[in-house]
């Protein structure tokens, strides 16, 4: 007669076994884990996403900026730029001249500038260039904007020198008087008023480049046109219902 399993295979088997319920115990936590974090992952982007443009709008000074557009639109767009930036120069090529043809040339919506210069010490010295042309002529500001990203240098190179804004403001056309742009250049006219743009963007709470706002609600996604049409459509429709 044979007989049963010896004292050490049966001890091997409830090892086995115990290895085995183990094993499945580990999985079924990380599975649980990973359930939960997905969850809460999920949650997180639909809270973002339901909550976007729905908080607290920003309560912009419109009246310091530069402005593109009806200054009584019904949207006002913000952008906070560094004309050092690439991804700015991309948001003014591909996104800014579909929101001008679509609204502000429409008078939906008013497109309003504000210097964050950050990236290098040409930055500013781009940037008050910018706002000498903007205080002799605003149409020519918007000239020169376009044609500052359209010639920006490399982002670690310091490329926006006095000679070449001065330059560019000569190749462009610009209406405006070279002397006085090289001369609030040199002594930096409109320091002041960086300085301001750039107060703005940091008790704005904003760390990047280009950031934009949409009736004082932050675009999520600035380079999303659907988003962003959305967003104004939706601004659009709150202001006629106050």
């Amino acid at each position: 007669m044979v007989s049963g399993l010896s004292k050490a295979e049966k001890r091997r088997a409830e090892l086995e076994q115990q290895k085995q319920k183990t094993r499945i115990l580990i999985i079924s936590t990380v599975a649980i884990v990973v359930i939960i974090f997905v969850g809460l992952f999920m949650l997180a982007s639909r809270d973002s996403s339901s909550t976007a443009g729905s908080g607290k709008a920003v309560d912009f000074n419109y009246s310091d900026f530069p402005r593109l557009g009806k200054e009584d639109a019904p949207v006002k767009i913000v952008e906070f730029g560094d004309f050092k930036c690439p991804a700015c120069a991309q948001f003014t090529g591909v996104i800014k001249p579909q929101i001008v043809q679509k609204y502000v040339n429409q008078d939906k919506a008013a497109f309003y500038f504000v210097n964050m210069a950050f990236i290098g010490p040409d930055s500013e010295t781009a940037s008050l260039a910018a706002l000498s042309v903007y205080h002799q002529n605003n149409d020519a500001f918007w000239t020169y904007f376009d044609a500052l990203y359209a010639n920006q240098g490399d982002e670690n190179a310091e490329w926006a020198t006095e000679d070449f804004l001065v330059s560019l403001a000569e190749k462009e056309k610009l209406p405006v008087d070279l002397e006085l742009l090289r001369k609030d250049i040199q002594e930096r006219t409109y320091e002041s008023e960086l300085q301001s743009d750039i107060s703005t963007a940091k008790d704005t709470g904003v760390t990047s480049t280009p950031a934009v706002f949409i009736n004082g609600h932050k675009v999520d996604e600035p380079f999303n046109m659907e988003a962003i049409d959305a967003q104004i459509k939706s601004a659009s429709e709150a202001v006629s219902a106050e």
